[in-house]
């Protein structure tokens, strides 16, 4: 059985949201990129935790997941930020580009229902900082019915944090039982 699938987002979990002062954590480094289909003129500015690649490194180094970028970046994760990072190529879902204006269109985060057709009855870890009640649920009922899937909610202000990849590789780790039923 392959190892669970770590799904990662980009916005509001490795680039954190400005305060309402404008502020980013200390901890961040400036970076400009150019996603596709930006004019050359036109870079975009990210900041990016440097002590994020090794984190997330040691983590897949474990075997324990199966990353996968989530994120609305799709194939700039892995040209821009991942090289940023440190981290290696992975595949990204490729999720379309809606005309939506809230990310909760239907009450619950927008990459919901491609996740949950990309995924089938793969468990999964998902990282995101935009979930709402009812992606819980859904999570929750997954894992109730053999599934086991667990969403990590980082502070869109602060990001990613060590205690996040910590929760991840614990859950990760349980053996094959009631808290972390295969399929």
């Amino acid at each position: 059985m392959p190892p669970p699938h770590l799904l990662l987002d980009i916005d509001g979990v490795l680039i954190p949201f400005p305060a309402t002062d404008g502020s980013t954590p200390h901890t961040h480094r400036c970076h400009d990129v150019l996603p596709t289909g930006r004019a050359t003129d036109d870079p975009v500015t990210v900041w990016l935790n440097p002590a994020h690649g090794p984190l997330i490194r040691d983590l897949l180094e474990t075997g324990l997941v199966t990353p996968a970028w989530c994120t609305s970046w799709r194939q700039d994760a892995t040209r821009l930020i991942a090289p940023l990072l440190g981290l290696p190529d992975f595949p990204h879902l490729d999720l379309p580009r809606l005309p939506i204006t809230t990310s909760h269109p239907n009450g619950y985060l927008w990459k919901r229902d491609y996740v949950a057709t990309w995924l089938r009855d793969a468990p999964a870890a998902w990282i995101d900082d935009d979930f709402t009640a009812l992606d819980h649920q859904w999570a929750a009922h997954r894992t109730a019915a053999g599934t086991p899937t667990l969403l990590v909610q980082p502070d869109p202000r602060r990001g990613l944090r060590p205690s996040h990849i910590q929760a991840i590789k614990q859950w990760a780790e349980q053996p094959k039982s009631a808290d972390r039923r295969v399929a």
